[in-house]
């Protein structure tokens, strides 16, 4: 650094706030105690080595500490460095790079970002001519929109958070509005109906899945005019696009409401994000939980950058959204040494798995597969799982980790196997698009070709 920076009262004002002794958060900072115990009674400035780690693990500290631009540049260029085409770089060339060089650094940042949206687009390109048409249909559409925002939308997710802490309740706050809730048992009925003045909804659900369409409906009536302008604003394709952008935005901003931001994520960060647990401090469902957990990317007060989907018995993937440089494959199937299709056969037990991409990127996540009763014998029960996951920097605050051996070799997994480029995988159920194959007719392989 330019001047030497002592931190003591803001590292220990930290280190209280997550509830860590001075042992548990050298560990994480990969500091010794006695060195720890140095900085936080300014006897040391802060180090090249040490700002990396804050920017690592905890980068709206760093920003308090250093100053919001510096903090958030030096955030951005760890992340662009950890791109394989720039490897040979560690954190603390990034901190005396960012320090030094800013223009540079940013440049840098660009050139990565560019990099990165290329390579989505190609990739979206190229499962648009295996899916054989590059039109994409009205959930893509929005699925897309939703990806591109990157799954937080501001200004429905503040006016959401402070509706939930103004209302006594969710539905006292819908029959503010002249909407009154009733419940319908007959089996064959939707999961709700709206008449413009009745709220009906089947009273089979789950109370989590009531509660949650009752804070669709209050979101839907209270905000109505501010998802009007988004989706005016949005670039889709047809009124249907238009009208599903519409939906989705009022359940986005009900899962603001049940779990409002700033309470969800101080709560999700000390419990490390045990879902389970969540579920129960504030009653919704293991899929809403994760589900809001991915969208948790508010300006300066991040959440852990998480990847969610979820997954059909088929493999199909029917939600995705990522915070993290894993993007998942908009067409067919996923890869199958992923841990998320075990789940899908197995429910109600949570599966962890250490994986690594062919970019090298390596991520913690857990499965749990899921079960919806239909509530009658003659009626399939809808069955799929839920996949939560973060980058393994991130392992420390996420319970899920401890289930797992991060010094062992991770499981290679890739996007799909049309667009995955590890040739030797046994695994692999279609050649990669963009390589040529070779048929030996004498050699026997588990696949009837070799990736050339």
């Amino acid at each position: 650094m330019a001047a030497r920076l002592y931190a003591g009262s803001q590292l220990r004002a930290l280190r209280l706030a997550a509830g860590m002794n001075q042992r548990a958060m050298a560990t994480k900072l990969g500091l010794s105690v006695s060195y720890l115990s140095q900085l936080e009674s300014d006897e040391r400035p802060l180090t090249a080595a040490v700002t990396a780690a804050l920017a690592r693990h905890y980068p709206q500290a760093l920003a308090v500490i250093e100053g919001e631009a510096p903090a958030r540049r030096l955030t951005a260029l760890t992340d662009a460095l950890a791109d394989r085409a720039l490897a040979g770089f560690d954190a603390i060339d990034a901190v005396k790079l960012a320090e030094a060089q800013p223009g540079v650094a940013d440049r840098l940042i660009a050139l990565q970002a560019a990099k990165r949206a290329a390579e989505d687009r190609l990739a979206l390109a190229e499962e648009s001519l295996v899916a054989g048409s590059g039109a994409r249909l009205p959930w893509e559409a929005v699925r897309d929109w939703f990806h591109e925002a990157g799954n937080y939308i501001d200004p429905l997710d503040r006016a959401a958070e402070d509706l939930a802490e103004r209302a006594a309740s969710l539905a006292r706050a819908l029959s503010d509005h002249g909407i009154v809730v009733a419940s319908d048992h007959d089996e064959d009925a939707p999961l709700s109906r709206f008449d413009g003045v009745r709220l009906t909804i089947n009273g089979a659900l789950s109370p989590e899945t009531q509660r949650f369409l009752v804070a669709h409906r209050l979101a839907a009536t209270a905000f109505a005019g501010m998802i009007e302008g988004i989706v005016a604003a949005a670039d889709l394709p047809g009124n249907e696009a238009r009208r599903l952008l519409a939906v989705g935005l009022a359940n986005y901003a009900a899962g603001a409401l049940v779990m409002p931001y700033s309470r969800f994520r101080a709560e999700a960060r000390r419990l490390r994000h045990d879902i389970d647990r969540l579920t129960r401090r504030f009653n919704v469902s293991f899929e809403q939980a994760c589900h809001r957990l991915s969208t948790l990317q508010r300006q300066g007060v991040e959440g852990v950058p998480f990847y969610f989907c979820r997954v059909d018995m088929a493999g199909n993937i029917t939600k995705r959204h990522s915070a993290t440089r894993l993007q998942f494959a908009r067409f067919g199937g996923a890869c199958p040494l992923w841990h998320v299709h075990e789940a899908v056969a197995v429910p109600d037990r949570i599966l962890v798995q250490h994986a690594e991409t062919p970019d090298g990127v390596r991520y913690v996540s857990m499965a749990k597969g899921l079960v919806k009763s239909s509530g009658r014998f003659d009626r399939l029960a809808r069955r799929y799982a839920v996949v939560l996951g973060c980058e393994a920097t991130h392992a420390a605050d996420f319970v899920y980790a401890d289930a797992v051996d991060r010094t062992s070799r991770p499981t290679p997994i890739g996007i799909s196997c049309r667009l995955c480029p590890r040739i030797e995988c046994d695994q692999r159920a279609f050649p990669p698009t963009d390589r040529p194959i070779a048929v030996e007719p004498g050699v026997r392989r588990i696949v009837p070709y070799r990736v050339l």
